[in-house]
């Protein structure tokens, strides 16, 4: 006779038994105001910088007493409240006010880099695009890049006869090989896959430059433009002191004459001023066209 299976013992009532877990309390962490996170996020970038300028202060004034003839920075701040009482007289060529002078090199500068533009991006492109004439001008460019400024300076005179020619001629020659290199390298790092569909939809070159190469390296562009206005903005200064004229490059060698080092102090702030707004403004301009996350 067979045995039945053993069944377990059904429980006593048909309800099921659950384990209750305690949870932690969860803590909600109230979101901060947004003026607060702007006023936080202000104070965290001033304070460091206050601290930072205010040491220069106390190593200028440590300076200032440790040598002879050496203005402290209450001396200098009051001739920069003198120089900028009238920044734009003119009392003759050689007598002009700090603003004509900065407005001379501003202008110089604005000449040598707008040719060094016209000429460099549309060379860089050139260079990235085809392999031979990357071939043909790379040793060109590896061999006159790391050229000192002050060197072209002498080739200026001889070619234009002129100072004012030979200034802007420095600051092209100079300016022109970064936004060269930075453009060809942007050119070269596009994806094969955006030119390939260039070739199945047989665009023509020209659309290929304006539709595909320039929107995908404009970020690269501005880049080279960024690095060639700094060094415009060095060279100018130095070009000036050596061909005379009007300029802030002049106008320090002229004060350097007259022993007057608290001017030539302003002036070295003031060429640090604009050289930060320059940069500061093409850092904007390439966040803004950068498609990198």
């Amino acid at each position: 006779m067979n045995t039945p299976a053993h069944k377990p013992p059904a429980p006593a009532n048909n309800a099921q038994v659950a384990e209750v877990i305690a949870l932690s309390p969860v803590t909600i962490r109230r979101r901060k105001p947004q003026w607060r996170q702007l006023t936080m996020s202000f104070f965290q970038r001033l304070v460091p910088a206050v601290l930072g300028m205010g040491l220069l202060v106390v190593v200028w004034q440590i300076a200032a007493l440790n040598s002879k003839g050496f203005p402290t920075p209450l001396s200098t701040l009051e001739s920069a409240i003198t120089l900028f009482s009238d920044p734009f007289y003119n009392a003759g060529p050689n007598d002009q006010g700090i603003g004509w002078n900065v407005l001379a090199s501003l202008q110089r500068v604005a000449l040598g880099f707008g040719l060094a533009a016209t000429v460099g991006i549309p060379a860089g492109f050139l260079i990235g695009r085809f392999t031979f004439l990357a071939r043909m001008f790379n040793p060109i460019v590896a061999l006159l890049r790391p050229v000192s400024p002050l060197a072209w300076l002498p080739i200026g005179l001889l070619l234009f006869q002129k100072a004012e020619p030979a200034s802007s001629w420095t600051i092209f020659i100079c300016s022109i090989w970064p936004m060269v290199i930075n453009t060809a390298e942007g050119v070269k790092r596009i994806p094969e896959d955006y030119l390939n569909v260039a070739r199945v939809l047989k665009l023509s070159e020209w659309t290929v430059m304006r539709r595909i190469l320039f929107p995908a390296v404009l970020p690269a562009v501005l880049t080279g433009v960024r690095l060639s206005i700094g060094i415009a903005w060095l060279v100018i200064v130095a070009a000036e002191m050596l061909t005379g004229g009007l300029g802030i490059g002049f106008w320090i060698w002229n004060e350097w004459n007259n022993l007057n080092v608290g001017n030539i102090l302003i002036a070295i702030v003031i060429i640090g001023v604009i050289g930060l707004l320059f940069e500061q403004s093409l850092m904007l301009l390439a966040r803004r066209f950068s498609w990198e996350k």
